[in-house]
């Protein structure tokens, strides 16, 4: 079974568990979720200064909401 990380309720730990993220992306991504609320899609990553749609194919297996 696949692990798979929630982005919405991760914390930044977690968060660099996911292939391709690390302490200052997972930073981005919780600030991300705190200014704008919550992630209704795994997409709404590619908002993200930093995630590319290539980068985003490599990630989103590992990725809930």
């Amino acid at each position: 079974q696949q692990l798979k990380v929630n982005i919405n309720s991760a914390d930044l730990e977690t968060l660099c568990q996911i292939p391709g993220i690390g302490p200052k992306m997972a930073e981005k991504i919780i600030s991300y979720r705190k200014n704008k609320g919550q992630f209704k899609t795994a997409e709404d990553l590619l908002n993200i200064k930093g995630i590319g749609q290539k980068k985003f194919d490599k990630m989103k297996e590992f990725l809930s909401v």
